[in-house]
């Protein structure tokens, strides 16, 4: 009777690799990065075409860390 709880309760789910994956340095740095390069772009204005390249190139990045996210596995 009490197996079937204490399973339920441990068993690894998709949440858990997740945070695993949200709380390495890795992960962090990364989309801290991306987050400050858009944010520095912002700040000094889109006035040229590299200058909305370099946002979008920012933008992916960040997309792409997120979607790491999203889709890792719980280990």
């Amino acid at each position: 009777m009490l197996m079937g709880k204490q399973k339920w309760a441990l068993a690894p789910g998709p949440t858990r690799g997740r945070l695993a994956k949200m709380r390495s340095l890795p992960w962090l740095g990364q989309t801290a990065a991306s987050m400050f390069w858009i944010g520095s772009m912002l700040t000094y204005g889109l006035e040229s075409g590299g200058d909305w390249l370099q946002l979008c190139a920012a933008s992916a990045w960040l997309l792409a860390n997120i979607a790491s996210f999203v889709t890792a596995d719980a280990k």
